[in-house]
C-alpha cells in the first residue's frame, strides 16, 4: 500500500468519526460542534484533493451498474456535505460569525437536518462500497487470513450489529429527518453518550453491510448478463 492510499484511509477514518461526533451535538455543545464542523470542512477539502483522479476519470471508461451506483452515491454525499457546511456557517454563533451567508435561518435549518442525516447514511454507504479494500487489508494479516473461526465470528458479529442497526434506525426515526417531516430534531440530553454512539455505529454497520453485499450482488448480476451476450 502506497503512502497516498494510507493518507486517504486515515482522512476517511477521521471524517467518519468526525461525522459521528457531530451527530452527538447534545453531548458536546455548540462551540465544540462548530469547531468539529470546521475540522470536517478541512478534511473534506483534503479528501477531494486526494481523490481528484476520480473526477478526471468521470468521462472515461464504461459505466457499469456498480459504477453508476458509486457515482450517484458520491455526488449525493458531496451535495450533503456542501449543504451541511453552508447551513452550518449560516447558523454559526461563535466560530464562523465573520462569514456572512444570507440564505435565511429557516432554510439553513432544513439544509442542516437534510445534510446531517443523509450525510450519515451516504457516508456509511460510501464506506460499504469500498469495504473490499478493508477486507483485503485484513486478509493480508496472516493470522487473520488463516483463522477461519475468527472470520466466522467477526462476520456473525457484523450481521447481528447490522440487524440491531435496522431496529435503531426505526426507533430513532431517522427517516423522519431524512424526509424532512420535522424541522426540529429531538435531542435527549439525559441519554447515555455510550449508548448513543453504540446505536449510531450499529446503524452505520447496517448501511456498510447493505452497500457491501448489495454491490456484490449487483456485480454478479452484471457478470451473468454480460456472459449471456
Amino acid at each position: 500500500m502506497n503512502t497516498k492510499t494510507k493518507i486517504k484511509i486515515i482522512v476517511d477514518i477521521f471524517m467518519t468519526f468526525g461525522l459521528l461526533f457531530l451527530m452527538g451535538y447534545q453531548f458536546w455543545g455548540e462551540t465544540a460542534h462548530e469547531w468539529a464542523g470546521g475540522a470536517m470542512f478541512i478534511l473534506f477539502i483534503i479528501h477531494h484533493i486526494l481523490n481528484m483522479g476520480w473526477y478526471k476519470g468521470l468521462f472515461k471508461g464504461r459505466y457499469t451498474p456498480f459504477r453508476i451506483l458509486q457515482t450517484a452515491v458520491n455526488f449525493m454525499l458531496l451535495a450533503s456535505m456542501l449543504a451541511l457546511m453552508i447551513s452550518g456557517i449560516t447558523m454559526s454563533h461563535c466560530v464562523f460569525t465573520f462569514i456572512h451567508l444570507n440564505i435565511g435561518m429557516s432554510l439553513a435549518r432544513k439544509l442542516h437536518i437534510l445534510g446531517a442525516y443523509w450525510g450519515f447514511v451516504l457516508m456509511s454507504f460510501h464506506l460499504g462500497l469500498h469495504w473490499n479494500m478493508f477486507i483485503g487489508m485484513a486478509k493480508r494479516k496472516e493470522r487473520l487470513k488463516n483463522n477461519k473461526a475468527f472470520l466466522h465470528i467477526f462476520t456473525a458479529i457484523g450481521v447481528l450489529t447490522a440487524c440491531y442497526g435496522i431496529w435503531v434506525f426505526i426507533k430513532r426515526n431517522l427517516l423522519t429527518y431524512m424526509l424532512l417531516r420535522s424541522e426540529f430534531v429531538f435531542l435527549d440530553y439525559s441519554e447515555s453518550a455510550l449508548m448513543f454512539y453504540i446505536d449510531y455505529l450499529s446503524m452505520m454497520s447496517f448501511f456498510i453491510f447493505a452497500a457491501h453485499y448489495g454491490a456484490k450482488i449487483l456485480k454478479k448480476i452484471t457478470v451473468k448478463k454480460e456472459a449471456k451476450i
